[in-house]
């Protein structure tokens, strides 16, 4: 059997163009004992992704040059030699990019019963989701009464935050790139403030929904973000930092907030976390969010491009703005 496979074919310098990728087949060998073949069905994009395309030392090896790229996916067992895993279960991989594998069964995971479409396990109920509910109930130490301001809201992490922080009795305010996505998260999503960062300047904005001052800041953009809900912090106040989207495609160093020292007065807390670091807290978040999304307590939004041949269109659309919520691949 043959796999299509989407290969890094150049490092992207700045903002990665199409041309960086190509779809190439290699030919999959036949399950050995205790090994599985499963047939991909959807597989996710993320910005962390854009970190790895880079050649340095990280919390994860890079990605190298004429090799498949890896990632979330979802998938389908269409051939077993293990007794423990049969055909037909759905199981969680991270061998996304392309549209089959061979692995060994024991290092999937094995979802049982879908309680929700497969693509959600992708986002709102997988690492993007957990990522949200370690990230601001855990790093975040969120409190009922909190006032909590997300960066990138409308993305799958951030959607995920604000909801969250909505179920467990706090404000909500958050702030994404379009009209469109600011009336997504106040009127969909139930946020009780939200900007476009677009319309000026992000101090007062964030001081629109929040006048007395934040007590999570949960960042997912950095720069301004950061520096804007630096001067806006509470004492004791909390800052997950999740991620920095932008500067991810950035060709020169970016400078950091000329504000930090404002950390120590106010003894604020800076974290910065893996979700990965987090696997002890899976089966709460799997029973905590399952319950909320089956609800309807927390909603979720995807934008899916179909065909593995668009994995790398829906990569770049991460850092233009095409995705409100998860950005997801079908494959099949």
């Amino acid at each position: 059997m043959k796999s299509s496979q989407v290969v890094l074919q150049s490092r992207p310098v700045g903002l990665p163009k199409v041309e960086d990728f190509t779809v190439r087949e290699a030919e999959l060998p036949e399950p050995g004992p205790g090994e599985v073949l499963v047939e991909n069905l959807c597989m996710s994009v993320d910005p962390y992704m854009r970190g790895r395309m880079i050649d340095r030392k990280s919390y994860t090896p890079p990605f190298q040059i004429g090799e498949a790229l890896t990632g979330g996916a979802i998938g389908r067992v269409v051939q077993s030699n293990d007794p423990e895993l049969p055909e037909g279960e759905h199981v969680e991989s991270h061998f996304g990019w392309r549209d089959a594998f061979v692995a060994r069964a024991a290092g999937l995971r094995r979802l049982g019963e879908l309680k929700a479409p497969a693509s959600a396990y992708l986002g709102v109920l997988g690492m993007p989701g957990m990522t949200a509910y370690v990230g601001l109930l855990d790093v975040g130490a969120l409190a009922e009464g909190d006032t909590v301001f997300v960066s990138g809201a409308a993305g799958a992490v951030g959607s995920a935050v604000g909801q969250i922080a909505k179920i467990k009795g706090c404000t909500a305010i958050g702030s994404a790139g379009s009209a469109e996505k600011v009336r997504h998260l106040v009127d969909d999503l139930g946020f009780d403030h939200a900007f476009d960062y677009h319309d000026g300047h992000l101090e007062r904005q964030i001081r629109d929904g929040a006048p007395d001052g934040l007590d999570v800041y949960f960042d997912n953009v950095g720069g301004d973000h950061l520096q804007a809900a630096l001067n806006c912090m509470k004492p004791n106040g909390r800052i997950p930092l999740c991620g920095a989207i932008a500067q991810y495609n950035a060709t020169e160093p970016v400078p950091g907030p000329n504000n930090l020292t404002i950390a120590i007065g106010m003894q604020l807390t800076l974290q910065g976390f893996i979700v990965s670091n987090f696997n002890h807290l899976r089966d709460d978040f799997m029973r905590d969010m399952t319950d909320w999304v089956t609800s309807g307590r927390l909603k979720y939004r995807e934008t899916t491009f179909d065909g593995l041949d668009k994995a790398p269109e829906a990569f770049i659309g991460l850092f233009t703005g095409a995705n409100t919520g998860k950005m997801v691949v079908q494959i099949s």
